[in-house]
């Protein structure tokens, strides 16, 4: 019984002192956070899976998704929102493909994630979910984003596809590259180049490559400052990662990488012709962008994830920017 307890994924099971003696009750810092998955109205045979995919846990989602609303809304007519269809389709396919990416990466980092005192709960980390039955969820996952995917002109769809090597390869980067952040960059804002053929079926280079690189800066500043909390634990391993190439001082690196990204942000918006509230938007979200980093205490875990999570609404201003930049004239 005690070992089904122990090996049990996300509940807070303490041991009496009758069965064992020799062991205090684990330390509140040592749990893992409680979430809706672990309710009652929740299967117990399901709640790995929900785990698996990060069904609770949506600024990554919504981080994945941003991009591609970017650039449906850079595709609408001047004077007109973007199209409301698309971006559901878009919405849809970025919870499907974020939770696919998710069980990809605890597969190939499942011995890795055992170390790390943030993902050992996880459900492969754990023992909670075996090998066969994560690969059995992430075919179902794929299947639906495909189903999704089909939906779309035959030149987007030759750009999902086309994204998929990346999506696999990504939690390996970490053991080759000292910068596999820039990596998950150039996957995660993909859908940079995406939305825009999604509407119009052209592939717009001269808009659409600033944007996908403002993107990938993007992404470049948050998940390095995110990395901070894995760095000790990288270190141990042997991994790599961008932040432990930057060291104890990343600031000067990273402001450089947040102005390259502004300045191709701006560059879409001249490309395109957006009006002047699009550069006020972006003007907000590079000073954010650099609050980020100027701000953060790289030894504080709550700190660097409310900087991450503060990006689900820098992303957010992004769009609103490009929509005001169409409207406004």
């Amino acid at each position: 019984m005690r070992r089904n307890l122990t090996k049990s994924y996300g509940f807070r099971c303490f041991l009496s002192s009758k069965s064992s003696p020799q062991q205090p009750p684990p330390s509140s810092s040592s749990l893992p956070p409680f979430s809706w998955i672990e309710s009652d109205g929740i299967p117990k045979s399901i709640r790995p899976y929900l785990h698996l995919a990060r069904a609770d846990k949506q600024a990554g989602t919504m981080l994945l998704l941003w991009p591609c609303w970017w650039s449906i809304a850079l595709a609408s007519d001047v004077g007109s929102i973007p199209d409301i269809s698309m971006m559901t389709t878009f919405a849809t396919g970025a919870v499907i493909m974020r939770s696919a990416g998710c069980t990809i990466n605890d597969l190939w980092d499942m011995k890795y994630d055992k170390h790390v005192e943030r993902t050992k709960n996880r459900p492969l980390a754990s023992g909670a979910l075996s090998v066969p039955q994560a690969i059995g969820f992430l075919g179902i996952q794929l299947t639906a984003g495909l189903g999704v995917l089909l939906n779309l002109n035959p030149t987007c769809i030759a750009l999902g596809v086309a994204s998929m090597p990346m999506v696999v390869a990504y939690p390996l980067m970490k053991r080759f590259t000292n910068w596999p952040q820039l990596f998950l960059g150039a996957t995660f804002n993909w859908g940079a180049l995406m939305g825009y053929t999604a509407v119009t079926g052209d592939f717009a280079m001269a808009s659409l490559l600033p944007l996908y690189m403002g993107g990938i800066g993007w992404t470049l500043v948050y998940d390095t400052l995110y990395g901070y909390q894995d760095r000790d634990d990288d270190k141990k391993l042997g991994l790599k990662s961008t932040a432990l190439t930057l060291g104890d001082h990343p600031q000067g690196p990273l402001t450089v990488i947040a102005a390259a990204a502004i300045a191709a942000l701006t560059s879409t918006g001249v490309t395109a012709d957006l009006s002047w509230a699009y550069y006020m938007g972006t003007s907000a979200f590079g000073s954010q962008l650099l609050w980020q980093i100027w701000s953060a205490d790289l030894n504080d875990t709550k700190g660097l994830w409310a900087r991450f999570n503060s990006n689900k609404y820098s992303g957010a201003l992004i769009f609103a920017s490009i929509v005001a930049g169409k409207i406004i004239v």
